[in-house]
Protein backbone atom coordinates (compact mmCIF):
# COMPACT_ATOMS: atom_id res chain seq x y z
CA UNK A 1 0.00 0.00 0.00
CA UNK A 2 1.51 3.18 -0.84
CA UNK A 3 1.88 6.58 1.30
CA UNK A 4 -1.01 8.75 1.17
CA UNK A 5 -0.88 12.51 -0.28
CA UNK A 6 0.50 15.22 2.09
CA UNK A 7 -1.93 17.70 3.61
CA UNK A 8 -1.23 20.90 4.62
CA UNK A 9 -2.64 23.48 6.59
CA UNK A 10 -2.00 27.01 5.46
CA UNK A 11 -1.69 29.87 7.50
CA UNK A 12 -4.60 31.30 6.60
CA UNK A 13 -6.66 28.06 7.32
CA UNK A 14 -8.39 28.21 10.67
CA UNK A 15 -7.34 25.21 12.83
CA UNK A 16 -9.31 22.37 11.69
CA UNK A 17 -9.52 20.57 15.03
CA UNK A 18 -8.84 20.55 18.86
CA UNK A 19 -5.38 18.81 18.05
CA UNK A 20 -4.40 21.25 14.94
CA UNK A 21 -5.09 24.30 17.69
CA UNK A 22 -2.89 22.68 20.29
CA UNK A 23 -0.28 22.35 16.97
CA UNK A 24 -0.48 25.93 16.69
CA UNK A 25 -0.16 26.58 20.58
CA UNK A 26 2.92 24.68 20.11
CA UNK A 27 4.01 27.04 16.87
CA UNK A 28 3.44 29.75 19.19
CA UNK A 29 6.07 28.66 21.60
CA UNK A 30 8.40 27.18 19.08
CA UNK A 31 8.98 31.15 17.90
CA UNK A 32 9.77 32.02 20.89
CA UNK A 33 12.47 30.21 21.14
CA UNK A 34 16.37 31.02 21.99
CA UNK A 35 17.44 30.91 18.15
CA UNK A 36 21.02 29.18 19.79
CA UNK A 37 18.83 25.63 19.95
CA UNK A 38 19.05 22.72 18.45
CA UNK A 39 15.20 21.84 16.54
CA UNK A 40 15.25 18.91 19.14
CA UNK A 41 15.96 21.18 22.19
CA UNK A 42 13.23 23.72 20.84
CA UNK A 43 10.74 20.81 20.41
CA UNK A 44 11.51 19.45 24.15
CA UNK A 45 10.98 22.69 25.55
CA UNK A 46 7.95 23.60 23.72
CA UNK A 47 6.00 19.98 24.74
CA UNK A 48 7.77 21.08 28.59
CA UNK A 49 5.71 23.98 28.40
CA UNK A 50 2.67 22.77 27.24
CA UNK A 51 0.58 20.64 30.61
CA UNK A 52 -1.46 17.76 29.81
CA UNK A 53 -4.79 19.47 30.03
CA UNK A 54 -4.08 20.60 27.09
CA UNK A 55 -4.67 17.36 25.35
CA UNK A 56 -7.91 17.15 23.66
CA UNK A 57 -10.34 14.67 25.55
CA UNK A 58 -10.12 11.40 24.43
CA UNK A 59 -14.08 10.05 23.24
CA UNK A 60 -16.45 8.92 26.31
CA UNK A 61 -16.66 5.36 25.50
CA UNK A 62 -12.87 4.99 25.71
CA UNK A 63 -12.46 6.35 29.19
CA UNK A 64 -13.84 3.60 31.13
CA UNK A 65 -12.65 1.50 33.92
CA UNK A 66 -12.76 -2.11 34.94
CA UNK A 67 -13.64 -3.67 38.98
CA UNK A 68 -11.39 -6.06 39.85
CA UNK A 69 -14.01 -8.64 40.40
CA UNK A 70 -14.69 -8.43 36.93
CA UNK A 71 -14.48 -12.29 35.39
CA UNK A 72 -11.70 -12.42 32.63
CA UNK A 73 -14.90 -13.28 30.07
CA UNK A 74 -16.86 -9.91 31.03
CA UNK A 75 -13.52 -7.57 30.51
CA UNK A 76 -12.55 -9.23 27.09
CA UNK A 77 -16.17 -8.61 26.21
CA UNK A 78 -16.34 -4.80 27.40
CA UNK A 79 -12.54 -4.08 25.76
CA UNK A 80 -13.36 -5.73 22.48
CA UNK A 81 -17.10 -3.63 22.80
CA UNK A 82 -15.25 -0.52 23.10
CA UNK A 83 -12.30 -1.38 20.52
CA UNK A 84 -9.92 -0.63 23.65
CA UNK A 85 -6.74 -2.00 24.38
CA UNK A 86 -6.48 -1.85 28.15
CA UNK A 87 -8.45 -0.29 30.99
CA UNK A 88 -7.62 1.07 34.50
CA UNK A 89 -8.57 -1.14 37.29
CA UNK A 90 -10.51 0.20 40.37
CA UNK A 91 -10.11 -1.95 43.41
CA UNK A 92 -13.99 -2.79 44.58
CA UNK A 93 -12.48 -3.20 47.80
CA UNK A 94 -11.29 0.22 48.51
CA UNK A 95 -12.90 2.86 50.65
CA UNK A 96 -15.05 5.48 49.01
CA UNK A 97 -12.67 8.33 50.43
CA UNK A 98 -10.03 6.46 49.26
CA UNK A 99 -7.17 8.67 47.21
CA UNK A 100 -6.34 7.63 43.58
CA UNK A 101 -3.27 6.23 44.55
CA UNK A 102 -5.62 3.56 46.60
CA UNK A 103 -8.15 3.54 44.02
CA UNK A 104 -6.73 2.35 41.28
CA UNK A 105 -4.82 -1.23 41.09
CA UNK A 106 -2.79 -1.09 37.68
CA UNK A 107 -3.66 -1.60 34.04
CA UNK A 108 -5.59 -4.43 32.34
CA UNK A 109 -4.57 -4.79 28.90
CA UNK A 110 -6.61 -6.95 26.28
CA UNK A 111 -3.52 -8.26 25.32
CA UNK A 112 -2.18 -9.34 28.73
CA UNK A 113 -5.69 -11.29 29.65
CA UNK A 114 -5.00 -13.06 26.14
CA UNK A 115 -1.16 -14.01 26.72
CA UNK A 116 -2.05 -15.12 30.40
CA UNK A 117 -4.33 -17.70 29.52
CA UNK A 118 -1.82 -19.15 26.78
CA UNK A 119 0.65 -19.36 29.55
CA UNK A 120 -2.09 -21.56 31.80
CA UNK A 121 -2.03 -23.71 29.30
CA UNK A 122 1.55 -24.40 29.42
CA UNK A 123 2.97 -26.66 32.37
CA UNK A 124 4.76 -24.06 34.78
CA UNK A 125 8.66 -24.58 34.57
CA UNK A 126 10.03 -27.07 37.71
CA UNK A 127 12.16 -23.91 38.28
CA UNK A 128 9.41 -21.28 38.40
CA UNK A 129 8.23 -20.34 42.05
CA UNK A 130 4.61 -20.04 41.98
CA UNK A 131 2.41 -17.65 43.91
CA UNK A 132 -0.66 -18.81 45.93
CA UNK A 133 -3.16 -16.94 43.68
CA UNK A 134 -1.23 -18.22 40.30
CA UNK A 135 -1.42 -22.04 41.67
CA UNK A 136 -5.34 -21.35 42.52
CA UNK A 137 -5.70 -20.15 38.77
CA UNK A 138 -3.38 -23.06 37.12
CA UNK A 139 -6.00 -25.17 39.67
CA UNK A 140 -9.10 -23.93 37.94
CA UNK A 141 -8.10 -23.94 34.44
CA UNK A 142 -6.62 -27.18 35.04
CA UNK A 143 -10.62 -28.01 36.58
CA UNK A 144 -12.34 -25.80 34.13
CA UNK A 145 -11.05 -27.21 30.72
CA UNK A 146 -10.79 -30.81 31.90
CA UNK A 147 -11.30 -33.19 29.41
CA UNK A 148 -8.75 -31.06 26.98
CA UNK A 149 -5.54 -32.19 26.57
CA UNK A 150 -4.16 -28.71 26.80
CA UNK A 151 -0.39 -29.89 26.70
CA UNK A 152 -0.73 -29.74 23.13
CA UNK A 153 -0.93 -26.09 23.03
CA UNK A 154 3.04 -26.56 23.46
CA UNK A 155 2.94 -25.52 19.86
CA UNK A 156 5.92 -27.06 18.46
CA UNK A 157 3.98 -30.21 18.09
CA UNK A 158 1.43 -30.85 15.37
CA UNK A 159 -1.23 -31.72 17.99
CA UNK A 160 -1.61 -27.86 18.44
CA UNK A 161 -2.44 -27.61 14.89
CA UNK A 162 -5.51 -29.68 14.92
CA UNK A 163 -6.82 -28.72 17.94
CA UNK A 164 -6.97 -24.88 18.51
CA UNK A 165 -10.33 -24.48 17.13
CA UNK A 166 -11.77 -26.83 19.91
CA UNK A 167 -9.75 -25.53 23.16
CA UNK A 168 -10.86 -22.26 22.05
CA UNK A 169 -14.34 -23.75 22.61
CA UNK A 170 -13.64 -25.12 25.29
CA UNK A 171 -12.08 -22.10 26.58
CA UNK A 172 -14.46 -19.65 26.15
CA UNK A 173 -17.31 -22.00 27.73
CA UNK A 174 -15.57 -23.06 30.67
CA UNK A 175 -16.05 -22.29 34.36
CA UNK A 176 -12.32 -21.26 34.77
CA UNK A 177 -12.81 -18.01 31.80
CA UNK A 178 -16.15 -17.01 33.41
CA UNK A 179 -15.21 -17.20 36.40
CA UNK A 180 -11.01 -16.00 37.05
CA UNK A 181 -11.40 -12.29 38.04
CA UNK A 182 -9.10 -9.90 36.17
CA UNK A 183 -7.69 -9.08 39.90
CA UNK A 184 -6.49 -13.31 39.88
CA UNK A 185 -4.07 -11.81 36.97
CA UNK A 186 -2.52 -8.93 38.55
CA UNK A 187 0.87 -9.33 38.96
CA UNK A 188 0.82 -11.61 36.09
CA UNK A 189 2.11 -10.82 32.34
CA UNK A 190 1.82 -7.42 30.83
CA UNK A 191 -0.10 -6.17 33.88
CA UNK A 192 1.29 -3.04 33.90
CA UNK A 193 1.42 -0.88 36.89
CA UNK A 194 -1.34 1.80 37.51
CA UNK A 195 1.22 5.24 36.58
CA UNK A 196 -1.17 7.96 35.85
CA UNK A 197 -0.32 12.04 35.06
CA UNK A 198 -1.73 14.71 36.42
CA UNK A 199 -3.48 17.46 34.54
CA UNK A 200 -0.41 20.03 35.18
CA UNK A 201 2.44 17.47 34.22
CA UNK A 202 3.86 18.39 31.26
CA UNK A 203 3.37 17.24 27.33
CA UNK A 204 7.01 16.34 27.44
CA UNK A 205 6.27 14.14 30.74
CA UNK A 206 3.35 12.27 28.70
CA UNK A 207 5.59 11.70 25.51
CA UNK A 208 8.63 10.07 27.16
CA UNK A 209 6.35 7.90 29.20
CA UNK A 210 4.32 6.66 25.94
CA UNK A 211 8.05 6.39 24.12
CA UNK A 212 11.15 5.53 25.91
CA UNK A 213 9.06 4.07 29.22
CA UNK A 214 6.48 1.91 26.75
CA UNK A 215 3.20 2.81 27.83
CA UNK A 216 0.72 2.38 25.21
CA UNK A 217 -1.99 4.54 27.27
CA UNK A 218 -1.45 6.98 30.21
CA UNK A 219 -4.44 7.75 32.82
CA UNK A 220 -4.91 11.50 33.70
CA UNK A 221 -6.29 11.72 36.88
CA UNK A 222 -8.13 14.88 38.12
CA UNK A 223 -6.96 15.42 41.74
CA UNK A 224 -10.37 17.16 42.80
CA UNK A 225 -12.46 13.81 42.87
CA UNK A 226 -9.65 11.25 42.55
CA UNK A 227 -10.95 10.26 39.22
CA UNK A 228 -9.63 9.52 35.82
CA UNK A 229 -10.19 12.42 33.48
CA UNK A 230 -8.66 11.45 30.27
CA UNK A 231 -6.81 8.51 28.53
CA UNK A 232 -3.99 9.52 25.93
CA UNK A 233 -2.72 6.61 24.08
CA UNK A 234 -0.08 6.37 21.83
CA UNK A 235 -2.54 6.14 18.45
CA UNK A 236 -3.93 9.66 20.21
CA UNK A 237 -0.35 11.41 19.41
CA UNK A 238 0.09 10.14 16.46
CA UNK A 239 -3.52 11.32 15.57
CA UNK A 240 -2.17 15.14 17.04
CA UNK A 241 1.04 15.02 15.41
CA UNK A 242 -1.02 14.46 11.31
CA UNK A 243 -2.98 17.18 12.27
CA UNK A 244 -0.30 19.62 12.72
CA UNK A 245 1.22 18.96 9.78
CA UNK A 246 1.81 22.13 7.90
CA UNK A 247 2.81 24.02 11.06
CA UNK A 248 6.90 25.26 10.85
CA UNK A 249 8.10 23.05 14.42
CA UNK A 250 6.26 19.56 12.89
CA UNK A 251 7.60 20.07 9.37
CA UNK A 252 11.07 20.95 10.56
CA UNK A 253 11.24 17.20 12.06
CA UNK A 254 8.17 15.29 9.91
CA UNK A 255 10.33 16.22 6.69
CA UNK A 256 13.19 14.33 7.71
CA UNK A 257 13.82 10.77 6.47
CA UNK A 258 13.22 7.62 8.45
CA UNK A 259 17.00 7.06 7.75
CA UNK A 260 17.92 10.53 8.98
CA UNK A 261 16.16 9.45 12.19
CA UNK A 262 17.48 6.23 12.79
CA UNK A 263 14.31 4.52 11.35
CA UNK A 264 13.62 1.62 11.50
CA UNK A 265 15.02 0.69 15.10
CA UNK A 266 14.40 -2.94 14.60
CA UNK A 267 16.01 -4.89 11.13
CA UNK A 268 15.15 -6.90 9.47
CA UNK A 269 16.80 -10.00 10.98
CA UNK A 270 15.74 -9.15 14.25
CA UNK A 271 12.00 -9.29 13.15
CA UNK A 272 9.70 -11.72 14.70
CA UNK A 273 7.59 -13.75 12.00
CA UNK A 274 5.63 -16.77 11.38
CA UNK A 275 4.79 -18.62 8.42
CA UNK A 276 1.74 -18.53 6.78
CA UNK A 277 0.93 -22.17 6.94
CA UNK A 278 2.07 -22.43 10.65
CA UNK A 279 -0.90 -22.49 13.56
CA UNK A 280 -1.89 -18.58 14.48
CA UNK A 281 -1.26 -19.65 17.98
CA UNK A 282 2.10 -20.07 17.14
CA UNK A 283 2.07 -16.17 16.52
CA UNK A 284 0.14 -15.40 19.50
CA UNK A 285 2.92 -17.84 21.40
CA UNK A 286 5.57 -15.91 19.70
CA UNK A 287 4.36 -12.37 20.61
CA UNK A 288 4.12 -13.42 24.47
CA UNK A 289 8.07 -14.76 23.96
CA UNK A 290 9.37 -12.21 22.50
CA UNK A 291 6.91 -9.45 23.86
CA UNK A 292 5.65 -8.04 20.55
CA UNK A 293 2.64 -6.39 20.10
CA UNK A 294 2.45 -7.93 15.94
CA UNK A 295 4.08 -10.24 13.91
CA UNK A 296 4.12 -10.45 9.40
CA UNK A 297 2.75 -13.25 8.12
CA UNK A 298 5.30 -14.63 5.79
CA UNK A 299 4.62 -16.41 2.42
CA UNK A 300 5.56 -20.64 2.65
CA UNK A 301 9.46 -20.59 1.61
CA UNK A 302 9.86 -17.11 0.94
CA UNK A 303 10.29 -13.75 1.85
CA UNK A 304 7.67 -11.92 0.84
CA UNK A 305 5.12 -10.44 3.72
CA UNK A 306 1.53 -11.34 2.67
CA UNK A 307 -0.44 -10.07 6.30
CA UNK A 308 0.12 -8.99 10.00
CA UNK A 309 -1.35 -10.55 13.32
CA UNK A 310 -1.19 -8.27 16.48
CA UNK A 311 -1.75 -9.27 20.27
CA UNK A 312 -5.66 -7.82 19.89
CA UNK A 313 -6.46 -9.84 16.81
CA UNK A 314 -7.10 -12.73 19.68
CA UNK A 315 -9.72 -11.67 20.26
CA UNK A 316 -11.65 -12.91 17.64
CA UNK A 317 -10.47 -16.22 18.67
CA UNK A 318 -12.59 -15.49 22.29
CA UNK A 319 -15.68 -13.65 20.82
CA UNK A 320 -16.03 -15.20 17.54
CA UNK A 321 -17.59 -18.69 17.32
CA UNK A 322 -17.62 -18.51 13.83
CA UNK A 323 -13.60 -19.08 13.34
CA UNK A 324 -12.84 -21.28 16.07
CA UNK A 325 -16.02 -23.72 15.50
CA UNK A 326 -15.07 -23.76 11.76
CA UNK A 327 -11.85 -23.97 11.65
CA UNK A 328 -10.25 -26.97 13.46
CA UNK A 329 -6.78 -26.35 11.72
CA UNK A 330 -6.09 -22.51 12.13
CA UNK A 331 -2.79 -21.57 10.28
CA UNK A 332 -2.00 -17.65 10.15
CA UNK A 333 -3.46 -17.82 6.25
CA UNK A 334 -6.71 -19.35 7.16
CA UNK A 335 -6.71 -16.81 10.06
CA UNK A 336 -6.05 -13.74 8.72
CA UNK A 337 -9.03 -15.04 5.50
CA UNK A 338 -11.41 -15.74 8.13
CA UNK A 339 -11.03 -12.88 10.38
CA UNK A 340 -11.91 -10.47 6.95
CA UNK A 341 -14.79 -12.43 6.29
CA UNK A 342 -16.25 -12.39 9.43
CA UNK A 343 -15.43 -8.32 9.31
CA UNK A 344 -17.67 -8.34 5.89
CA UNK A 345 -20.57 -10.40 7.50
CA UNK A 346 -20.61 -8.18 10.82
CA UNK A 347 -20.30 -4.87 8.50
CA UNK A 348 -17.26 -4.47 11.46
CA UNK A 349 -14.76 -1.35 11.06
CA UNK A 350 -11.42 -2.90 12.01
CA UNK A 351 -7.72 -2.48 11.16
CA UNK A 352 -6.79 -3.93 8.18
CA UNK A 353 -5.24 -7.78 8.83
CA UNK A 354 -4.65 -9.13 5.39
CA UNK A 355 -3.16 -6.11 3.67
CA UNK A 356 0.45 -5.23 4.87
CA UNK A 357 1.02 -1.56 5.22
CA UNK A 358 4.51 -0.68 4.33
CA UNK A 359 6.48 1.74 3.34
CA UNK A 360 10.09 2.63 2.56
CA UNK A 361 13.53 3.96 4.22
CA UNK A 362 13.04 7.35 2.06
CA UNK A 363 9.84 8.19 3.21
CA UNK A 364 9.49 10.72 5.69
CA UNK A 365 8.59 10.74 9.02
CA UNK A 366 5.26 12.48 8.09
CA UNK A 367 4.42 10.30 5.41
CA UNK A 368 4.40 7.56 8.20
CA UNK A 369 2.71 9.59 10.69
CA UNK A 370 -0.21 10.15 8.18
CA UNK A 371 -0.34 6.47 7.13
CA UNK A 372 -0.57 5.39 10.48
CA UNK A 373 -2.87 7.74 11.13
CA UNK A 374 -5.17 7.08 8.19
CA UNK A 375 -5.28 3.31 8.56
CA UNK A 376 -6.07 3.42 12.20
CA UNK A 377 -2.78 0.82 12.51
CA UNK A 378 0.10 0.69 15.64
CA UNK A 379 2.97 -0.55 13.10
CA UNK A 380 3.91 -0.42 9.43
CA UNK A 381 6.91 -2.56 7.62
CA UNK A 382 10.03 -1.45 5.96
CA UNK A 383 10.31 -3.29 2.63
CA UNK A 384 12.71 -3.13 -0.10
CA UNK A 385 11.95 -2.54 -3.79
CA UNK A 386 11.12 -6.29 -3.91
CA UNK A 387 8.56 -6.28 -1.24
CA UNK A 388 11.19 -7.79 0.99
CA UNK A 389 10.95 -6.86 4.59
CA UNK A 390 13.86 -4.41 6.19
CA UNK A 391 12.25 -3.81 9.62
CA UNK A 392 8.98 -2.77 11.35
CA UNK A 393 8.05 0.91 12.63
CA UNK A 394 6.25 1.08 15.67
CA UNK A 395 4.04 4.13 16.76
CA UNK A 396 6.89 3.99 19.93
CA UNK A 397 9.27 4.14 17.63
CA UNK A 398 7.98 7.93 16.26
CA UNK A 399 7.13 9.21 19.44
CA UNK A 400 10.60 8.24 20.31
CA UNK A 401 12.42 10.52 17.99
CA UNK A 402 10.44 13.29 18.33
CA UNK A 403 11.59 14.53 22.18
CA UNK A 404 14.51 13.25 24.55
CA UNK A 405 14.74 13.07 28.03
CA UNK A 406 16.98 15.59 29.51
CA UNK A 407 19.60 14.41 32.14
CA UNK A 408 17.51 13.80 35.37
CA UNK A 409 14.61 14.39 33.95
CA UNK A 410 12.26 12.33 36.16
CA UNK A 411 13.53 12.18 39.65
CA UNK A 412 11.91 10.34 42.13
CA UNK A 413 8.60 10.37 39.65
CA UNK A 414 8.64 6.47 39.33
CA UNK A 415 9.45 5.77 43.14
CA UNK A 416 7.50 2.58 44.20
CA UNK A 417 6.51 1.52 40.47
CA UNK A 418 7.74 -1.18 39.27
CA UNK A 419 9.07 -0.71 35.41
CA UNK A 420 7.72 -2.30 32.21
CA UNK A 421 10.34 -4.44 30.74
CA UNK A 422 13.13 -3.48 29.28
CA UNK A 423 12.59 -5.85 26.05
CA UNK A 424 9.20 -4.83 25.43
CA UNK A 425 7.74 -3.13 21.90
CA UNK A 426 4.46 -3.52 21.46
Amino acid sequence: MGVPATTTMGESESPRSPEAKLGMQVEDLWDVQEPQLSPTEKLNACFESVPVSAFPPAPPNQVIEIKSDTSLAEAVKILSQHKILSAPVVDVDAPEDASWIDRYIGIVEFAGIVVWILHQSEPPSPKTPTSPSSATAIAAAANGLKGLDIVGLELGSDFAATTAGSFFEALTSSEFYKNTQVRDISGSFRWAPFLALQTSNSFLTMLLLLSKYKMKSVPVVDLGDGKIDNVITQSAVIHMLAECAGLQWFESWGTKKLSELGLPMMTADHIVKVYEDEPVLQAFKLMRKKRVGGVPVIEKGGSRAVGNISLRDVQFLLTAPEIYHDYRSITAKNFLTAVEKYLETHHEVYPMLSTMVTCKKDHTIKDLILMLDAEKIHRVYVVDDDGNLEGVITLRDIISRLVHEPRGYFGDFFDGVLPLPQNSRV
